[in-house]
């Protein structure tokens, strides 16, 4: 875990794997949530394991509000959204995020067979990488 938020940067206290928000009694799961210490923020990762699509920008709005109005108190700052893709078309997220007020953005990620041949031997598989969580949320107190 500690690598993994060290790859993120400087700052993410790690809150939690699918946590859990209720709202209206309804439970959502958030894929990963982080507070940033010097930002004074949350921050909600979306994993997606394909291309973005339009509607990801409405449950990420969704997510960011739920966890302003549940989570944040009066020091924090406001809640940042990331969407993580597979792959993402600039124009596509560009009218997607257009009308949103809230600090959201789009990102891609690579999966293992898609790194050049030298590179794929030094890293973990996805399933190596969900154990690795598993067993950290596990461990957590």
């Amino acid at each position: 875990m500690r690598d993994f938020l060290l790859e993120l940067g400087v700052g993410f206290a790690f809150l939690g794997s699918q946590y859990s928000l209720e709202v209206s009694g309804k439970e959502y799961k958030l894929d990963l949530l982080f507070y940033h210490v010097r930002l004074h923020c949350y921050v909600v990762i979306d994993l997606k394991m394909g291309d973005f699509e339009p509607e990801f920008s409405g449950k990420m709005g969704f997510y960011v509000t739920a966890v302003d109005n549940l989570l944040r108190t009066a020091i924090d700052q406001p809640t940042i959204g990331i969407i993580l893709c597979k792959t993402k078309d600039k124009t596509t997220v560009e009218y997607a995020l257009q009308p949103v007020q809230a600090p959201i953005g789009v990102a891609t990620y690579r999966l293992r067979d898609a790194l050049p041949a030298p590179l794929q031997g030094n890293l973990p598989t996805i399933a190596e990488l969900e154990t690795q969580l598993n067993n950290l949320i596990a461990e957590s107190p």
